[in-house]
C-alpha cells in the first residue's frame, strides 16, 4: 500500500472514529458561539479575545477527536482573521493552529485550502509572498497537502519570474516533483511540468530541461475514447483548477518547448517532427491559419536535416500529404531534393528567398540562425549525392564544376559527407580522382559470380531449349 493509499484509509478511520466521538457534540451551539465570537471580534473590535475563545473551543473539538466540529472552528479564526485585515495575525494563527498537539489533518487541510483563496485578496504583493511562506512552512512534508503546496510554489514562482528572479523561480519549481502525486490531475500534472521545462529554457539550464522532458511521454496526449470507469479501491484525483490548459493544448505547448529546446543545438529533424505532431493535432487541421505555418516549418525543417532514412521517410510522407496542393512553391521544393537532378543554388535561391525570408512573419517565428548556412549546405550534400548515383569515378575538378564550388570546399563537403555516412567515397588527393564504388569483400564477390554465372547457364538453357524446339517445328514441316 503507497504512502498516499495509507493516508486515505487513516483518513477514513479517523472520520469514522470521529463521527463517533462527536455524536453527543451540538453543532447547533457551535455555530452559536462562533457567531457571537465573531461578534466580538468585528463589532468590539476585540480580535485577540475572541481568537483565544476559538481557540478553546477548538482544543476540546481536537481532543474529542471530532473532524467536522475541529474544522469549523480553524476556518472560523482563518476567516476572522481576513475580515478583519489582520494579516499577520492570519499568518501566526495558521502557523499556531497547525503546530498544536494532535493537529487533526483534516483540519490542516481545510484551514490551508480557506487561507490559499485570500492570495488573491492581499492588499500588495508583499502580504502576498508572506502568506505563500507561512502556507509552505505549514505544508512542507506533509503528504495530504501535497497538492496545494505544488499550487503554492508555482504561484511564488510565477511572482520571483515578475520580478526578473528566473534562476530562482526555477529552482523553486524544481524542488516539487509532482509526477509522484497521486491525487492530482493528469493534465495539472503536465501542465506543471511544462512550466518547469519552460523556466529552465528561460535559463539556458538544456540538461536539466532535456530531463524534465522526459517525465512527459508523448502518448499521454492522445485522449481516452473509452472513459474508464472508476473501481471500488482508486484513488480519489481532484479535479485540475479552471485555468489549467486542456489535454490537446498541452500538447500544443510541450511541442512548442521542445522547438526551442532542440533548435538551440539545430537538430532540424527533431523541430520537423515536433511540428508535424503539432500539424497531426485535429484543432489545428481544421483552421487553415494554424496548419499552413506548420506545414511551410514542416517543409523547411525536412530540407535543412541531414540526409538519412529517417528524414527520406518523411519526405515522402510530407510528398503525398493532400494538402501540400494549396501550397504549389513547397511542393516543389520537397521534389527538388527528391529528383535525382543537380539543383543550381544561384537559382534556388532565387526561387525561394522570398518565402524563407516571410517565415519571420508567421507564427512560429524565423528559422533557427544558422538556416541559410545549413540550407546551402544540403544543396551542395544533395548534387554530391546526384553525382554519385550516375559516376562511379569522377575526377575533382569535374565534380567542382558540376557543384560550381572551389576544389577546397567541394572536398570539404565531400570529406564531412564520408565521415557521417550519408556517402561512400575514396578520394586519390595525388591524382585528384574520386571513386564512389564500395570495396567488397572476397564473399560477396564470389557470390556475386554464383550469381551471375546461374544466369548466364539458365539462358544458354532457355536458348537450346528454343533452338531445340524451332528445329522439331521445322523438321515437321519438311516432312509435311
Amino acid at each position: 500500500m503507497s504512502a498516499m493509499e495509507e493516508d486515505k484509509a487513516t483518513t477514513t478511520a479517523s472520520e469514522a472514529s470521529s463521527s463517533k466521538a462527536g455524536a453527543g457534540i451540538d453543532y447547533a451551539a457551535l455555530e452559536r458561539d462562533i457567531s457571537s465570537q465573531r461578534a466580538v471580534a468585528l463589532q468590539d473590535g476585540k480580535l485577540n479575545a475572541a481568537i483565544e475563545s476559538l481557540l478553546n473551543l477548538e482544543k476540546g473539538m481536537r481532543l474529542a477527536a471530532d473532524v467536522p466540529g475541529t474544522r469549523k472552528v480553524v476556518v472560523a479564526i482563518v476567516e476572522l482573521c481576513f475580515e478583519t485585515k489582520s494579516w499577520k495575525t492570519l499568518n501566526d494563527q495558521i502557523m499556531l493552529l497547525s503546530k498544536r498537539r494532535g493537529q487533526l489533518k483534516q483540519a490542516v487541510t481545510s484551514m490551508v485550502q480557506q487561507a490559499m483563496q485570500y492570495l488573491d485578496k492581499a492588499p500588495d504583493q508583499e502580504t502576498e509572498v508572506e502568506l505563500i511562506k507561512t502556507l509552505n512552512l505549514v505544508c512542507a512534508g506533509k503528504i495530504y497537502v501535497e497538492i496545494e503546496r505544488a499550487r503554492l510554489i508555482r504561484r511564488l514562482a510565477t511572482i520571483k519570474e515578475g520580478q526578473g528572479l528566473i534562476a530562482e523561480a526555477a529552482e523553486l519549481m524544481q524542488e516539487v516533483a509532482v509526477e509522484t502525486f497521486g491525487a492530482m490531475a493528469k493534465t495539472e500534472k503536465i501542465a506543471f511540468i511544462l512550466e518547469q521545462i519552460r523556466l529552465c529554457l528561460a535559463k539556458h539550464d538544456y540538461m536539466r530541461a532535456q530531463i524534465l522532458s522526459r517525465k512527459i511521454n508523448p502518448r499521454v496526449f492522445v485522449a481516452d475514447s473509452k472513459e474508464k470507469k472508476k473501481k471500488e479501491g482508486d484513488n480519489i484525483v481532484e479535479e485540475a483548477p479552471a485555468d489549467v490548459p486542456s489535454l490537446l493544448q498541452l500538447k500544443r505547448m510541450y511541442y512548442e518547448l521542445m522547438i526551442t529546446f532542440y533548435s538551440h543545438s539545430n537538430d532540424y529533424l527533431e523541430i520537423c517532427r515536433c511540428y508535424q505532431n503539432i500539424y497531426d493535432t485535429p484543432s489545428v487541421k481544421e483552421n487553415p491559419s494554424d496548419w499552413m505555418p506548420a506545414l511551410r516549418k514542416i517543409c523547411w525543417y525536412l530540407v535543412l536535416s541531414p540526409h538519412d532514412s529517417m528524414q527520406s521517410s518523411l519526405l515522402h510522407a510530407t510528398l503525398e500529404d493532400k494538402k501540400l496542393t494549396d501550397l504549389p512553391q513547397f511542393r516543389s521544393l520537397l521534389e527538388s531534393f527528391v529528383t535525382m537532378e543537380v539543383v543550381s543554388w544561384d537559382q534556388f535561391w532565387t526561387t525561394y528567398k522570398s518565402e524563407f525570408e516571410l517565415e519571420a512573419t508567421l507564427p512560429g517565428g524565423k528559422l533557427v540562425d544558422k538556416a541559410l548556412e545549413d540550407l546551402r549546405r544540403r544543396v551542395i550534400e544533395h548534387n554530391i549525392l546526384v553525382v554519385s548515383k550516375y559516376y562511379a569515378r569522377i575526377t575533382l575538378t569535374r565534380l567542382s564544376q558540376l557543384l560550381c564550388l572551389p576544389l577546397e570546399e567541394t572536398e570539404t563537403c565531400l570529406s564531412e559527407m564520408v565521415v557521417s555516412k550519408a556517402l561512400v567515397a575514396k578520394v586519390d588527393r595525388p591524382a585528384g580522382i574520386i571513386s564512389f564504388q564500395m570495396n567488397r569483400e572476397g564473399n560477396d564477390v564470389l557470390n556475386s559470380w554464383a550469381i551471375n554465372i546461374e544466369k548466364l547457364l539458365d539462358s544458354v538453357e532457355k536458348s537450346c531449349h528454343k533452338i531445340h524446339k524451332e528445329t522439331m517445328v521445322h523438321k515437321v514441316s519438311l516432312k509435311a
